[in-house]
């Protein structure tokens, strides 16, 4: 006998959408059936029971400006499970002093008070021909994925093409995948000079500076070296039309290529920077128009864009507090806890995609590209006990002060929405009740990646 069993909920995977009863044994998945009895039972009667959503790109206690983002791998990690996400894809630290596989290493101690699974890509910075063994030392550790800055010239986090094709080279020899951040700095350089020089430097500059053609001719650029090298690339984040089109020129040209996009450049435009507190949603890739948002919901219904993530990296007012410059400002926004939320609210009720394509784009389509799959994103006999309990009837208002995430801002503050978890589980556990968070510090486990 099973020892818990969600009866009588609606079971949602990628391809099929069932009435049936979830059985777990310790922390897996043992039976999926109808009228199944446990030594344990949570009636789930009116609620899709979905697959744990992955947040793919988060940014936890991520040192930024002097400070760090306000949630660490507790805080984050508790917001999460509220959500329904339940295990993240963070990074290591890259830094000029250290080995990738050093990086790996102090943020697998860092993330040890985690409250769900995590797993690790590798940020690389400063990497240079001649350090090709680091991969492989790295995919040793259990990761498998290497972003990479092509942009940031002015902090020394980016990387030049010599070194993409050099690295992504190896990373095709020993099983590795990169994962860029893809927007042009030379156009951003010159444009951002100019801006400065002139003292235009209010928010509304912001996305001025790095407009749409970066993204694009970088996502184009790194897709030529990674086809020519042999490399798997991943595109993070993209947030515009011609960034997607420029995704699906690489894929028809031959390359092995997923993309991400995140909530805020589906359902947030360039309009919010010319609100009161504008420069509260500084972030890069900056928001763009409504016809961008409208290119990527389409590319989400399309299958074009293989998962939505967060690049949850949050800060609160006095950390964004504004100095007269938006090259002061350190960026990023929260997500994490709305993720799932968002996604069903706006794209499953609006019907804008359906309620399977949601769970590819927040379960499996994150787990495949982690390397996790089915360990995590899926319901099936032998994976993980990660469920989240939705109801679709729920109705609820995004808040700052009712959410879980370490921040007072949120950039969806006052947005109605509809389908709200009640209960998340982490491996058969109950870490989110529908009121409270019920699991502890250090549950989490690192989840290794995959080739």
């Amino acid at each position: 006998m099973p020892d818990l069993v969600i009866k009588d909920g609606t079971v949602v995977t990628p391809t099929r959408v069932s009435r049936m009863d979830v059985g777990i044994e310790g922390e897996k998945i043992c039976s999926l059936a109808p009228q199944l009895s446990g030594k344990r039972e949570i009636d789930a009667t009116g609620l899709l029971v979905l697959p744990g959503a992955i947040d793919a790109h988060t940014h936890m206690e991520l040192p930024v400006r002097g400070s760090q983002s306000s949630d660490d791998f507790l805080s984050g990690t508790i917001a999460a499970a509220c959500g329904g996400v339940t295990t993240i894809g963070d990074f290591s630290v890259g830094a000029l002093e250290t080995s990738i596989p050093e990086q790996i290493e102090a943020r697998l101690k860092t993330a040890t008070k985690a409250a769900i699974d995590y797993t690790l890509h590798g940020e690389v910075i400063g990497w240079r021909p001649g350090r090709e063994s680091e991969f492989a030392e790295a995919i040793d550790l259990g990761v498998h994925t290497f972003k990479f800055y092509m942009t940031y010239s002015r902090s020394g986090r980016m990387s030049d093409d010599g070194v993409l094709y050099h690295a992504f080279a190896a990373l095709a020899r020993c099983g590795g995948h990169a994962m860029v951040h893809a927007e042009n700095d030379a156009i951003i350089s010159a444009l951002t000079d100019a801006f400065e020089a002139k003292g235009k430097l209010d928010i509304d500059y912001l996305p001025r500076s790095r407009p749409a053609i970066c993204e694009a001719e970088a996502i184009t650029r790194a897709a030529i070296i990674a086809q020519h090298t042999r490399a798997p690339l991943h595109i993070a984040h993209v947030s515009s039309e011609l960034g997607l089109k420029a995704v699906l020129a690489a894929r028809a040209a031959g390359g092995r290529i997923t993309a991400e996009t995140c909530p805020q450049y589906l359902l947030l435009d360039e309009t919010a920077y010319a609100k009161p507190d504008g420069h509260l949603y500084a972030a890069t890739p900056p928001l763009r128009s409504q016809t961008d948002c409208q290119a990527l919901w389409e590319g989400l219904s399309t299958a074009a864009i293989d998962l939505v993530a967060t690049d949850h990296c949050p800060f609160t007012h006095d950390q964004k507090r504004w100095t007269g410059s938006f090259l002061d400002l350190p960026y990023g926004l929260p997500g994490v806890e709305t993720l799932l939320p968002l996604l069903y609210s706006e794209g499953v009720a609006r019907h804008r995609i359906s309620l399977e394509q949601a769970v590819g784009l927040l379960s499996s389509g994150p787990a495949k590209a982690l390397g996790i799959y089915p360990r995590k994103g899926a319901i099936a006999v032998g994976s993980d006990g990660d469920f989240v309990l939705i109801d679709p009837a729920s109705e609820w208002t995004i808040s700052a002060n009712k959410l879980h995430m370490a921040t007072d801002f949120n950039p969806y503050e006052g947005r109605k929405a509809v389908g709200c978890p009640v209960m998340t589980f982490s491996r058969g556990r109950v870490v989110f009740d529908g009121e409270r968070f019920c699991g502890e510090e250090g549950w989490g486990r690192y989840i290794p990646q995959a080739s």
